[in-house]
């Protein structure tokens, strides 16, 4: 049964999304408002360099593998996955739409300095950073209810072995 093979890799996906996203806001954004500006913004720039292919990717295996696991499930178990895949697609609206464009700029002041009301939009960035936590954690969590619950037995539920 196939989805034997894409439950784990569900689980796995949305479990490293989001511990990344947890570690980031539990300590790399404090991290962030305790240092000087330009130390923030140097290494800001540098992070997102690295995190935009690692986050991206783990991003895109936790949508489709929820949705394979919604596709090869049914009822309950098809809806909950269901969800999970679009909490993890909210996870990467919400960093492409909302984070990206703000990283764009900070690479910017790097180079040039902050504007005036870099507080304002550094906070937007707060703000996105933990929706998409918060997204990734449920997807993971609903996941984890998945993989968790007690299995019927194919007899039982009238579907062919």
């Amino acid at each position: 049964m196939l989805v034997r093979y894409v439950k784990p890799i569900a689980l796995l996906s949305t479990g490293l999304l989001a511990g990344a996203f947890m570690y980031g806001a539990l300590n790399v954004a404090p991290t962030f408002r305790a240092v000087p500006l330009d130390v923030r913004l140097t290494f800001h720039t540098e992070l997102m360099r690295m995190n935009g292919v690692v986050m991206q990717t783990l991003m895109g295996l936790a949508f489709l593998s929820a949705v394979a696991l919604a596709a090869l499930t049914r009822g309950r178990e098809r809806l909950i996955a269901a969800g999970a895949a679009l909490l993890a697609l909210t996870s990467f609206i919400v960093t492409r739409f909302g984070n990206v464009p703000i990283n764009g700029r900070i690479k910017i002041w790097a180079v040039e300095g902050a504007p005036a009301d870099y507080a304002e939009i550094l906070a937007r960035w707060d703000a996105f950073n933990y929706v998409r936590t918060a997204t990734g954690i449920i997807a993971f969590g609903l996941v984890v209810w998945i993989a968790l619950r007690p299995q019927r037995s194919t007899k039982d539920s009238g579907i062919p072995a």
